[in-house]
């Protein structure tokens, strides 16, 4: 659904202004590569900070707390 609608606003520009429609085109795959490590460190930042709440309630675990989630 949400392919079908970017299909349609991008023909919807192609028709009021297609140099733009095409640019667009050209550079969305550049700029999803360029996206790319910043998804990573945001994968890694997450990650880690799951690992930090996870040492830093295990006492808390082991006294009978119930889990948050």
């Amino acid at each position: 659904m949400r392919f079908m609608l970017l299909m349609a606003v991008w023909c919807i520009l192609f028709v009021l202004c297609w140099p733009v429609a095409v640019l667009a085109l050209v550079l969305a795959p550049i700029v999803w590569v360029i996206a790319i490590p910043f998804r990573i460190v945001g994968i890694c930042l997450r990650a880690a900070l799951a690992l930090l709440r996870a040492v830093l309630m295990f006492p808390a675990r082991l006294l009978g707390m119930p889990a948050s989630r």
